[in-house]
């Protein structure tokens, strides 16, 4: 090669990667920007709720293969107009041992998230690792799921109002879902 062709090969190389550095990709989305309509996805202040109490607490069926029973505090019970379904979840074990957590699910990405862990003198105790956790469907743990997918997001789609998924507990399941 000549070398006045190697230097415009050069020049054209710089130019090509210069390109890429200053020229930002097509799907990056800038939210900043005035006049956009994409709006990133922002989660609501959370107030924690008071002490579930046992009039409150509605059952729910996760599987055969615990003992546990589960409970969701019905007048804790919301969705948000952030599409977050946020309640107390109450696990009790077969010896007695109970767990008290206030949660949020979001249908729309499958996640869920503990935001506080109740203490025995009825005071909460906000969570260490508060990040937002794929649900997946396996036998340990499979509460979230269950409420996931039988309960508060028929269909992958989150429940109308707190009154369609204290509904969907009560009956068992959510009258949407196909089975």
């Amino acid at each position: 090669m000549k070398p006045s062709s190697l230097n415009i090969l050069r020049y054209l190389f710089a130019l090509v990667l210069l390109g890429f550095v200053l020229v930002p990709p097509a799907f990056a989305e800038d939210d900043e920007d005035e006049g956009s309509d994409v709006k990133r996805w922002q989660e609501k202040a959370v107030e924690l709720p008071g002490v579930p109490l046992p009039e409150n607490l509605l059952p729910f069926y996760v599987s055969a293969a615990t003992d546990n029973q589960f409970f969701v505090d019905g007048s804790s019970l919301t969705v948000g107009a952030d599409g977050v379904v946020r309640y107390v979840l109450v696990v009790q074990s077969g010896a007695g041992a109970r767990n008290v957590t206030y949660e949020g699910l979001r249908c729309e990405t499958r996640e869920r998230r503990i935001y506080a862990s109740g203490r025995l003198d009825g005071t909460w105790s906000k969570s260490r690792n508060d990040a937002w956790q794929r649900i997946r469907d396996v036998p340990a743990n499979r509460h979230h799921a269950a409420l996931y997918l039988d309960y508060f997001c028929p269909g992958a789609t989150i429940a109308r109002s707190a009154d369609e998924a204290r509904d969907a507990l009560r009956r068992g399941g959510h009258p949407d879902n196909r089975r």
